[in-house]
């Protein structure tokens, strides 16, 4: 696990994040944004195509799976109306949603079972360590996708330990279990409780109130709050806070539990 000092420089820091080795974190957003989605989407039907022919060849699935991600343009899109949101808010990159997606494509080529393990893993493929990982998806998505490690995984397991450090007080006071402990975790967390945060998440992002939050949403929802903690507290705190989650993340994955619902 990483120390105090790595732990620091690692977290998300807003705006600053975005830059690495003078590249935009979402370069690929960049060509979406300059082109417009009819110019781009020629490539993506050109990145399943590759994703078809490796398989067919005999290339182990999960290195043709990597590859075809780190050929993939569309930040978003919408199949049999389902909405799959690959980069959240610009900085995060959402790799399970791609890689079920680039599954689904490929219905029975994979077997079940390992497709499965693996978006439900929560982890990089046990065949591909961290070095051939970033090779696989490029310097830009893979900070993207650190982004989203940080902000969307970890942030989830803390709010999981933040909610058990608040419920231990409450059972010795032999108080109810069932008590609402949600309001008053979040609070030590990011300084207001969650009814409140989520109705600035949603003024702030220009999500209507009235509109059920999709799954993708409420990952933003997550990430934006880890981007709220950071901006709120010290970086002692911070790598405090990122420790424990590390920690308790690392018990769920022993205990093989994955974490919360952003997986």
């Amino acid at each position: 696990m990483p120390d105090t000092e790595e732990l620091v420089g690692c977290v998300h820091i807003p705006e600053a994040a975005r830059q690495l080795d003078g590249c935009e974190v979402d370069d690929w957003v960049d060509v979406f944004n300059q082109a417009g989605e009819s110019a781009i989407t020629p490539a993506v039907p050109e990145a399943l195509s590759h994703f078809r022919t490796m398989l067919s060849t005999g290339a182990p699935w999960r290195h043709a799976l990597l590859e075809t991600m780190g050929r993939w343009t569309l930040t978003e899109e919408i199949i049999n109306g389902r909405q799959y949101r690959y980069l959240l808010m610009g900085e995060a990159f959402d790799w399970l949603l791609l890689a079920e997606r680039l599954c689904s494509d490929v219905n029975g080529t994979i077997p079940i079972e390992e497709a499965e393990r693996l978006l439900f893993s929560n982890k990089i493929p046990e065949t591909v360590d961290e070095n051939q990982f970033r090779d696989y998806l490029g310097p830009s998505k893979y900070r993207a996708y650190m982004n989203y490690r940080y902000g969307v995984t970890l942030e989830d397991v803390l709010q999981l330990v933040a909610e058990e450090e608040t419920q231990k007080p409450h059972m010795s006071r032999s108080l109810s279990a069932t008590d609402d402990l949600t309001e008053e975790s979040f609070g030590r967390l990011y300084g207001q409780p969650k009814s409140q945060l989520l109705k600035m998440f949603q003024k702030e992002t220009k999500k209507g109130r009235r509109r059920k939050l999709s799954l993708s949403d409420l990952k933003e929802f997550t990430y934006w709050l880890h981007k709220r903690r950071i901006n709120l507290w010290d970086p002692a705190r911070v790598a405090s806070d990122t420790r424990k989650a590390f920690l308790r993340l690392e018990m769920l994955e022993h205990d093989h539990i994955g974490p919360t619902s952003s997986a």
